[in-house]
Formats: C-alpha cells, sequence, structure tokens
C-alpha cells in the first residue's frame, strides 16, 4: 500500500516536472513571439537574433526540466538495466540537442567558453 503512494507520488512528480517543461516552452516561444514581432515593428536591427538567442535560452531549459524528469522516473520508479540505457541514450541525444542550440545561438562549441572569454579579456 505505502509503496503503491510512493510510485504514484513520484510518477506524478516526474509528469508535473514534465508540464513545467512544456509550459516554459510554450510561455517562452508565446512572449518570445510578442516582443519579437514588437521589435520588428519598431524596426529594431537585430530583432531576429535576440528572438533567436530566448527561444533558444528556452529550450535549453526545456530540455533541462526534461531530462530531470527522465531521471526522476527511470532511477526512482524503474531501475532496471534496459530502461537506464534507455536513460543514458536520451540524455546523450539532449546533450547533443543542447549543444546544437548553444552553436545556433553562440556559434560556438559549449566547451569553448573558456577560450573565447579569455580572447576577449587578453584582447
Amino acid at each position: 500500500m505505502e509503496t503503491d503512494i510512493l510510485r504514484t507520488s513520484i510518477d506524478a512528480a516526474a509528469t508535473a516536472v514534465e508540464l513545467l517543461a512544456v509550459a516554459v516552452i510554450v510561455i517562452a516561444i508565446s512572449f518570445g513571439t510578442v516582443r519579437f514581432l514588437i521589435h520588428v515593428q519598431r524596426q529594431k536591427m537585430h530583432a531576429y537574433d535576440a528572438y533567436k538567442v530566448f527561444l533558444g535560452k528556452a529550450l535549453l531549459l526545456g530540455l533541462e526540466f526534461l531530462v530531470a524528469a527522465d531521471i526522476i522516473r527511470t532511477v526512482a520508479l524503474e531501475p532496471t538495466m534496459p530502461n537506464v540505457l534507455m536513460l543514458g541514450l536520451l540524455v546523450v541525444v539532449r546533450t547533443f540537442l543542447s549543444w546544437a542550440l548553444v552553436v545556433e545561438m553562440e556559434g560556438r562549441w559549449p566547451w569553448q567558453a573558456a577560450a573565447a572569454e579569455e580572447r576577449i579579456d587578453h584582447g
């Protein structure tokens, strides 16, 4: 009985985190699009670049929440070898997507941040 309640609570927590991820993405797309349209109407020069970065950051945050939900569900509910391997595959795919978003937003790989900052500091 207690085990069923615990499993149901953990599953509900994972589902809540997934819903939060969806909400973050949908709200960011809505807000970002309105902001973009206002900036375009005011003929701001870098409206598209700002829009792209804003959406990229929202997608990164949403991906982080989705990974957290997968970890909660897999580790707490069914830590079998096939499930853990599937979780590993999902984390790899989402990590690749995160890297791709960083490259799209910043024009560099995530691990190049220190080198880029050092070049700026040393001019």
